[in-house]
């Protein structure tokens, strides 16, 4: 218990002292673009110093080895950068974890690297909403709480990654060590401009289908030849005719072929499905495994699949209806109407589901135009959001859980 609490209404007018709005602006002019390993250490760095004012241990971890495939077919292994990682009361009977990402979809040679206000109370910039303006919130929502005679009674993991943007794959064991005996979760993802948050989301899954035929003359012998090229398109084919409702399939990219002269050997294909259910997901898994057998014998040569579902598929149950009911319960208490609608995008809120623990993941700012040079961020809602998780988190702590 605090020696001296403050009230909540004391604590949640600090927000409007906190400098979220400045801190915002600084983390997103550093280039952090989940390739660019210096600009993510910077801010990696900064957020540390930044989550430090926190009463618990805050440190870098180093990713998991992550492989891709090249477009000659080797796998090759992919450097990413260190997640933070912040624990604090672990040993709380209540335990919550909150969650986001540092990296941006902006290389470090992409021409969107500035920041600019576009009206009053719209700022733009890459990253402002995706999400450095989030984990301003998020460190804020914090700093409130620290303030209440709730803090004792709730403890919570922080996690960060450097890799979200292009799926978690350094950072998903990572998540699910974090994600263990939580009684809820709340990720900072930006919300909908007008405040509507993610409900229930569909699953992501991509692959790369590697072909290995034999090569021949286009002439001479061309019967000798397999050709891989059209191995793959015949996979690409077969798996469109999947696509239904509840199962998107993007067969998204080629890459093989040679001299028209020549049967190509080689060839790679690109394929991202959206089920909506782990049953869908489960019967994309079952043909993309069959297919692989039947294309590697009807074509006679060598197919290899490599990827998986990184996300899988987020549906709303009892649990996580009640964190959002609460989120609600908190925004109205602020005079926020509070609203939430499915999505078929994906993010980190996708794993932390799939642990079965209850989320919410757009408790970020309200935004738009995320991944393009238009990204903007709504600053208004930096004091507006932070409210919004302090109250949600100092809730849980007071009841208990959800």
């Amino acid at each position: 218990m605090k020696a001296n609490p403050l009230p909540e209404n004391a604590i949640l007018e600090i927000a409007e002292t906190l400098p979220l709005l400045d801190r915002t602006e600084t983390w997103s002019r550093i280039n952090s673009g989940t390739t660019n390993l210096d600009g993510l250490k910077t801010v990696a760095g900064q957020l540390a110093d930044a989550f430090s004012v926190l009463p618990g241990n805050i440190t870098l971890v180093d990713p998991d080895p992550v492989e891709a495939v090249r477009p000659d077919g080797s796998v090759d292994k992919v450097e990413r950068g260190q997640h933070l990682s912040g624990s604090i009361r672990p040993d709380a009977p209540v335990r919550i974890l909150l969650t986001g990402h540092m990296d941006t979809v902006f290389a470090a040679d992409h021409p969107f690297q500035n920041l600019e206000w576009i009206e009053d109370g719209v700022l733009n910039g890459p990253g402002v909403a995706d999400m450095k303006g989030g984990l301003s919130v998020m460190l804020g929502a914090l700093q409130l709480l620290e303030q209440s005679e709730q803090a004792n009674r709730i403890g919570y993991d922080i996690m960060i990654n450097s890799d979200e943007e292009v799926g978690s794959a350094s950072s998903a064991a990572f998540i699910e060590r974090c994600a263990k005996r939580k009684v809820a979760a709340l990720t900072y993802e930006p919300a909908l401009p007008d405040g509507t948050l993610a409900g229930e989301r569909g699953g992501s899954g991509n692959f790369s289908i590697i072909f290995t035929g034999k090569s021949a003359h286009a002439g001479r012998n061309p019967d000798e030849g397999r050709n891989a090229l059209v191995a793959a398109a015949d996979m690409a084919l077969q798996l469109k005719a999947l696509h239904r409702e509840g199962l998107s399939v993007n067969p998204a990219k080629i890459e093989g072929g040679g001299p028209n002269n020549a049967v190509p050997d080689h060839a790679i294909l690109r394929v991202n499905f959206r089920p909506k259910s782990l049953e869908d997901q489960q019967e994309a898994q079952n043909t993309l495994d069959n297919l692989v057998g039947i294309i590697a014998r009807g074509h006679d040569l060598d197919v290899h699949c490599h990827g998986g579902f990184g996300r899988p598929p987020k549906p709303i149950d009892g649990q996580a209806a009640k964190l959002f009911q609460l989120v609600k319960s908190c925004g109205a208490d602020l005079g926020l109407d509070i609203n939430w609608r499915g999505t078929g995008g994906v993010c980190d809120g996708n794993n932390i589901a799939a642990c079965g623990v209850p989320v919410v993941d757009t408790m970020g700012v309200r935004g738009g135009a995320i991944h393009s040079a238009d990204e903007y961020l709504i600053s208004e809602s930096l004091v507006e959001r932070t409210q919004l998780s302090a109250l949600t988190i100092m809730r849980i702590a007071e009841k208990g859980g959800l």
